[in-house]
C-alpha cells in the first residue's frame, strides 16, 4: 500500500541532462527495505521505487557528452528511481552499457554482479584454485559469485537452505559453474573434511544471512583469511566464536555497492572498467541473468509480492 502508479509531468530537459525511456527494471531485496524505511538510505517523499533498471537514449541536452540517442544507460548510482517509463536525469547519474547483451542481462547489472565482482576482487587476492564459501548461494549476487569466480578458476563452496525442491536448485547451480552445493546443515557435520580433500579451505567466504550459518561458515576458513558481510537476511548479529579470531586470526570485514560507488564519484574509470569486464563475460556466456519473471508495470503489484515471497527463486523484473 504504500506503493502506487501515477502519472506524472515530465521535466524539461536541461543542457546536461538526458532523457531516458526506461526498458526493464527489477526489484531487489534493498528496494523493499528502502520502501519500508529499514535501509541506510532514506528518499525524499515523495519518491519513486527502484535503483536498478536499464534504458534506452531518447534525447540529451546540449552539453552532454557521455552518451548519445539510441545508446542503453543503467544508474551510475543507488537511488534514481528506475520504476517509471520514462525521466530525465543529470548526465553524471547515467553510465552507457553495450546494447549488444540481453536486456535483462543490461537490467541486472549495476547491483549483483557488481557486488560479486568487488567482493571477489577487493578483499584477497585470489588465484586460480582458490576456494570461496558463501551463504545464501542462490540469490543474485550468489548467482554472480559463482559465474564471475568459474570463470577465474576460482572455486565456490555454495550454502542454501535446505528446501523441497533442494536437487533443482542444486542442479541449476552445478550448471552455473558451482563446485559444491551443500545445504546448512551439512556445513556443521563432520562430513565437511571429506569436501576439503578435494578443494582448498576458502581464503574468502562471502555472508549476506548472519546468525548461525555465519558461525559456521567462519569454522571453515583458512587461517588469517577475510569473511566479507554484505547482508544481513537472517536478522540475526554475526556471531564470532573466540577461538576463530585468537588461532585462526581471521578477519571480519563489510561492503556495501552503495558506499563504494559512492568512493568512485570523482573518477568513474574503475566503475566502467568493472562494467566492461562484466560484459565481456557476458558476451562470452560465463555470466547470465539469475531466472527472471518479466511482469508489466501495471501489475507492479504482483510483482511486489512475488518478491517478498520466502525461498523465491526468481526476480521479479518489472517491463517498462
Amino acid at each position: 500500500s504504500l506503493c502506487r502508479l501515477k502519472d506524472l509531468e515530465m521535466a524539461k530537459l536541461g543542457d546536461s541532462d538526458v532523457h531516458v525511456k526506461m526498458l526493464a527494471a527489477p526489484i531487489n531485496p534493498a528496494d523493499i527495505n528502502m520502501i519500508q524505511g529499514t535501509y541506510a538510505i532514506l528518499s525524499e517523499l515523495p519518491a519513486v521505487g527502484g535503483n536498478e533498471g536499464v534504458g534506452q537514449v531518447v534525447e540529451i541536452g546540449s552539453r552532454v557528452t557521455s552518451v548519445k540517442p539510441g545508446d542503453w544507460v543503467i544508474p551510475a548510482d543507488t537511488g534514481l528511481g528506475t520504476w517509471r517509463t520514462e525521466a530525465v536525469f543529470p548526465e553524471g547519474t547515467l553510465l552507457r552499457v553495450p546494447s549488444d547483451i540481453p536486456v535483462l542481462c543490461a537490467a541486472t547489472l549495476s547491483v549483483n554482479p557488481c557486488t560479486a565482482y568487488r567482493m571477489l576482487a577487493d578483499f584477497e587476492t585470489l588465484r586460480p584454485g582458490d576456494s570461496v564459501i558463501q551463504n545464501a548461494a542462490n540469490s543474485g549476487v550468489g548467482q554472480a559469485v559463482i559465474q564471475i569466480a568459474k570463470a577465474s578458476g576460482i572455486r565456490t563452496i555454495n550454502v542454501v537452505r535446505d528446501r523441497p525442491d533442494l536437487p533443482k536448485l542444486v542442479e541449476r547451480l552445478m550448471s552455473l559453474g558451482a563446485d559444491h552445493v551443500i545445504t546448512e546443515e551439512m556445513l556443521r557435520k563432520p562430513d565437511m573434511k571429506d569436501l576439503f580433500k578435494s578443494i582448498p579451505k576458502p581464503r574468502l567466504a562471502l555472508n549476506c544471512v548472519g546468525g548461525k550459518s555465519t558461525t559456521e561458515m567462519l569454522r571453515h576458513l583458512q587461517h588469517k583469511g577475510t569473511m566479507v558481510t554484505y547482508g544481513g537476511m537472517a536478522k540475526q548479529p554475526v556471531m564470532v566464536p573466540v577461538s576463530a579470531f585468537i588461532f585462526k586470526d581471521v578477519k571480519l570485514r563489510g561492503f556495501w555497492m552503495t558506499q563504494w560507488k559512492k568512493d568512485q564519484m570523482h573518477n568513474k574509470d574503475n566503475l566502467e572498467s568493472m562494467i566492461q569486464s562484466l560484459c565481456e563475460l557476458i558476451r562470452k556466456g560465463q555470466l547470465t541473468t539469475p531466472a527472471c519473471t518479466e511482469i508489466p508495470l501495471e501489475d507492479y503489484r504482483t510483482a511486489l509480492e512475488a518478491s517478498m515471497k520466502p525461498f523465491t527463486s526468481s526476480k521479479q523484473i518489472l517491463i517498462l
